[in-house]
């Protein structure tokens, strides 16, 4: 642990229990069972007492279900509790404080993606370094003092620029470059030429902006395998196997996924196994439901990802709804982290309905990456909230692939037979570039 972290810790108010297991001697991605069990159990006790001594909100919502905080003996009593979800948090900036307002020391609003109104997420000091810099997962994420870290992620209103940018400097001691992402002053040939100029080993950006910024160094002749990048992060989106396969291919690095949300923070960490995120269990608890009745399912089940946070005790985040899909799998990574790991599978929103049953996006994305006459734009057409007869395809062709009916058809009969799936192709010459989130289902 940085000794710059280990000074701002002490004047961190959290619980003794909880900051012996910042003190270095531990690091989480190595905790045992019973150690993150009683970490994560001391946590949430507190965490509950306080939401429900100095939050309206929570104590009326433990107040409607008949529990106090002093039912929570177990990690598993965390059922007991209802769920948290955006829309009570959209357009109420102060609803989750437990603290008083000139405590605040940062507001971050949402994306706007999801739609609705916007989301504001408070820190205090007290929760940001915690949250943000401890505690720090090494053998995950690795990013030490000396490494150059560009970072291509959105600065203005957004977390996830800012995070990151503390998390490199003050809690890796890395030199950071804030290139940011779709900004004023972030167009992708500004950042190509940062790139050429300042020689990172280190990149941080969404999938989509990787690709728009390999465009942009093909068009300056610029080889970006010539970085030898320690790493390429990807976060803020999700994409397949298949997609992140062609980032690799074009920035000649291994493309590791970080996920984590406006209000949770971090929640999982990709190995390179590539074989699902790696729950970061010192931030988050993270439990599966049926997203219909809300019922939790067991290890292997996909259902809707809901969050409870471990470090957030003037803004506490209990069991919120991310709206996310996927499934925990338990069994040991080949990796040497005792972090178990979840699959993510996209939004529930996202969700394509076809013949009565939903799809992803990645899943159907991830059969039509493996097609190399197919270029790295694309769209999916489709009737939102009814069967889809066949799934249309509007995208791009690889360089020096012309469009023909033919064509058409064939992708279409190597799809279907790949995935059982009918679909359709609308081949166009240019996609718009998605300036923030890409949005891969158009519905029509």
């Amino acid at each position: 642990m940085s000794s710059l972290f280990e000074k701002k810790l002490k004047n961190v108010k959290v619980p003794l229990t909880i900051k012996r297991f910042f003190n270095g001697s531990v690091h989480p991605d190595k905790m045992s069972e019973k150690q993150i069990e009683q970490y994560q159990l001391t946590s949430i006790k507190e965490i509950v007492k306080k939401a429900y001594e100095k939050s309206e909100l929570y104590r009326q919502k433990l107040d409607g279900v008949n529990v106090h905080p002093r039912d929570i003996k177990q990690l598993s009593d965390l059922t007991k509790l209802p769920f948290l979800t955006k829309e009570e948090l959209r357009g109420n900036p102060y609803i989750l404080l437990t603290c008083d307002k000139k405590d605040i020391a940062l507001v971050q609003v949402s994306t706007g993606t999801s739609g609705g109104e916007e989301i504001y997420m408070m820190y205090t000091w007290n929760d940001y370094y915690l949250h943000d810099l401890a505690p720090r997962y090494p053998d995950l994420f690795e990013v030490d003092p000396g490494d150059v870290c560009l970072n291509a992620l959105p600065y203005e209103m957004s977390a996830a620029g800012l995070a990151f940018h503390k998390t490199f400097m003050e809690g890796c001691e890395a030199t950071v470059i804030p290139a940011g992402k779709g900004g004023a002053y972030s167009a992708p040939k500004k950042t190509v030429k940062l790139l050429r100029d300042l020689r990172p080993n280190v990149v941080i950006t969404t999938p989509s902006w990787a690709m728009l910024l390999a465009e942009e160094a093909e068009s300056q002749n610029f080889e970006l395998s010539e970085l030898q990048l320690k790493k390429l992060w990807i976060t803020g989106e999700g994409c397949s196997p298949a997609f992140r396969e062609r980032l690799e291919k074009r920035w000649g690095a291994t493309a590791n996924f970080f996920y984590g949300s406006l209000e949770c923070g971090v929640l999982g960490i990709e190995c390179d196994d590539h074989d699902g995120y790696h729950v970061t269990q010192a931030h988050a608890l993270i439990e599966i439901v049926d997203p219909e009745s809300g019922e939790v399912l067991d290890e292997g089940e996909i259902g809707e990802i809901v969050v409870t946070s471990m470090l957030r005790y003037d803004t506490p985040i209990i069991r919120f709804r991310t709206g996310d899909i996927g499934y925990v799998d338990s069994e040991q990574c080949s990796c040497g982290v005792t972090l178990p790991k979840f699959h993510l599978r996209g939004r529930v929103s996202d969700q394509i309905r076809y013949n009565g049953t939903t799809l992803s996006p990645f899943y159907l994305e991830e059969f039509l990456m493996r097609e190399p006459d197919i270029g790295d734009w694309f769209e999916f057409v489709v009737k939102k909230d009814e069967d889809n007869e066949s799934i249309k395809v509007r995208c791009e062709l690889a360089d020096d692939v012309e469009a023909s009916a033919y064509l058409a058809d064939s992708l279409a009969s190597k799809l279907e037979y790949s995935s059982g799936i009918p679909f359709t192709f609308e081949f166009v010459d240019k996609l718009e570039r998605p300036q923030g989130k890409t949005v891969r289902v158009v519905n029509e």
